[in-house]
């Protein structure tokens, strides 16, 4: 069997449960909107029930020693990798035939070694957010950046900028997969947007006119000082890149 589900990771569940409640041979799990009709394979839709969704959870956290296990297979599924529902399926079967044990701590298993590479992936590109998210201030007093991380992390950095800046108004918006983090200082609370914007409904820049007067200014000065402290003498490009890869430049006012 086949299933689609809404491409959420509580359909995901969803869809596991479902497994587990046919005690069906389910080959592939696969977005909706990925799932292409194949000759000898129908696709079932599973619907998103977070119930079920809870109650996979809880088993998953019943079963293994390892608290944060649920967490790592949430950072493995936002990095969006192909294949990375099957693994999730394989690593919960694994999980729910054991009792008291941690399969992520069996090396031998090649399936549950990528979903740990996928995990530290994942680590690393919220890290690199943490670092080269650069906000700039529009006319509304809203501080806006724009992102486009390799896997969707959106989901994980909220807590970070919230504790960093509670009393500001933030948006973070991932240009890649044209959705948006966005803080509520009043009521402290954040909530994924989507916004009209641009022909195609996507926003990807921040023109001149979208920006607060003084925020141009800021971005020089910022500029200037980073101009004032490179030593070109000591230049190592290589380097600079294993720290801040390029594909990250986009959106960093220094390299504007």
């Amino acid at each position: 069997m086949i299933f689609t589900y809404d491409g959420s990771f509580a359909g995901l569940l969803s869809a596991i449960f479902e497994a587990f409640r046919l005690k069906a041979e389910v080959l592939d799990i696969v977005p909706e909107d990925r799932y292409q009709q194949q000759l000898f394979a129908a696709a079932t839709h599973v619907d998103t029930d977070e119930g079920r969704a809870k109650r996979v959870r809880r088993g998953l956290k019943q079963r293994s020693e390892n608290p944060g296990v649920v967490q790592l297979l949430r950072h493995a599924f936002l990095t969006e990798q192909p294949e990375v529902e099957r693994l999730i399926l394989h690593f919960v079967r694994r999980q729910m035939a054991v009792h008291a044990l941690d399969v992520s701590k069996d090396a031998g298993d090649e399936k549950i070694r990528r979903i740990l590479r996928l995990k530290q992936q994942m680590g690393r590109e919220v890290h690199r957010m943490h670092a080269f998210t650069r906000f700039q201030l529009t006319p509304d007093g809203m501080y806006v950046a724009l992102v486009n991380p390799d896997f969707n992390c959106l989901p994980l950095i909220g807590d970070h900028f919230a504790a960093r800046y509670p009393a500001m108004e933030w948006l973070i918006y991932d240009t890649t997969r044209h959705y948006g983090l966005h803080w509520n200082s009043a009521t402290k609370r954040a909530e994924f947007i989507t916004l009209d914007s641009n022909q195609d409904g996507h926003l990807r820049s921040l023109s001149a006119e979208m920006l607060d007067a003084a925020e141009t200014d800021y971005q020089q000065l910022w500029q200037t000082y980073f101009r004032a402290v490179d030593i070109p003498e000591r230049k190592n490009l290589k380097l600079h890149l294993q720290h801040v890869p390029k594909r990250y430049w986009k959106y960093l006012t220094e390299k504007i």
